[in-house]
């Protein structure tokens, strides 16, 4: 009876060590950029005063019947390998594409002004690890017809690549999203790869991202102002040392009005075990910064998902 209770427990364990080690992260599947430029579906959005052209995602869905059939079956042969996806397309249905003045969020005093692009403002709603993008494009011959595909994933916080796959299907008389799937079960392995890789270096290394420190023109201190002998910079330094991984992060540039700190690794999970993303961990030193001796009111902005902006002064 002891050895069956003992098989069990044990068995349990290695269950259990088994589903923690095949964590997967959460992913968004949408369509590239050249794809939806190929098909029309853009739109010109004023980032910082420069007019841009960036994918219409509603109009996409709205008007292209292959491509809910195609993310729907490219997502589930990722679900199958155990990542949870996030639906794009219903979370765009509830979201009305703002134009440049939508997009804009401005301090309550000054009137400072932060843009966001639609795909920002997207991410930060449906917040994933990953963003796959892919493209494809039919191929006709006499014997029917192949399509050429691009899945490419790209970290959410940084927009850098992470994996890439690519491919022509074989010759069929299947429909474009039945084809792309055989295609992607066919070269899913090494993407797969790619992506696990980059996860558990997320894991043992922390999640990057980008903080900004400025200051309102108003304000009667700047970030050489001195605190019991050191400067607001270097304390703002030590604080990030002792609340980053591994103290990982790089003051890029400064000023005494401004500390662009770059390759900020943060932990995935605060002590509560819930995800910490640019917003959170920047509110973790706003509220420190609050506090005697520093005595700071200041305000928290987002650029996209991966990047935060404390401005100090007022809110």
């Amino acid at each position: 009876m002891k050895k069956v209770k003992f098989w069990l427990i044990g068995f349990l364990f290695l269950s259990m060590f088994s589903a923690f080690a095949q964590k997967k992260p959460t992913i968004m599947i949408l369509p590239s950029d050249n794809w939806c430029n190929q098909r029309y579906f853009m739109t010109s959005f004023s980032n910082q005063g420069s007019t841009v052209k960036v994918p219409n995602y509603q109009q996409a869905f709205m008007e292209d019947t292959e491509l809910p059939q195609v993310i729907s079956k490219v997502g589930g042969v990722l679900t199958e390998l155990g990542y949870s996806l996030k639906d794009a397309e219903q979370e765009i249905k509830s979201i009305a594409m703002k134009t440049a003045e939508d997009n804009v969020t401005s301090s309550k005093t000054s009137g400072a002004m932060l843009d966001e692009t639609p795909l920002d403002v997207l991410k930060r709603r449906v917040k994933s690890d990953i963003i796959i993008q892919i493209w494809w494009n039919l191929n006709r011959d006499g014997k029917g017809h192949s399509a050429s595909f691009t899945l490419e994933a790209f970290d959410a916080y940084t927009n850098k690549r992470i994996a890439t796959s690519t491919g022509t299907t074989k010759t069929s008389k299947e429909i474009i999203p039945v084809l792309l799937e055989q295609a992607v079960k066919e070269n899913i392995k090494p993407f797969d790869e790619q992506m696990s890789r980059w996860y558990a270096e997320q894991e043992k290394n922390g999640r990057e991202i980008a903080l900004t420190v400025r200051c309102w023109d108003n304000w009667e201190n700047d970030l050489e102002t001195e605190y019991d002998g050191n400067e607001l910079t270097d304390c703002i330094q030590d604080w990030l040392a002792e609340h980053t991984v591994n103290s990982a992060f790089n003051l890029t540039d400064g000023t005494e009005t401004f500390a662009q700190f770059e390759q900020v690794h943060i932990p995935l999970l605060d002590k509560r075990g819930r995800a910490i993303d640019a917003r959170a961990f920047a509110t973790e030193l706003r509220k420190f910064l609050q506090k005697p001796p520093y005595n700071i009111t200041s305000k928290v902005m987002m650029r996209g998902l991966g990047e935060a902006i404390i401005v100090l002064g007022e809110k």
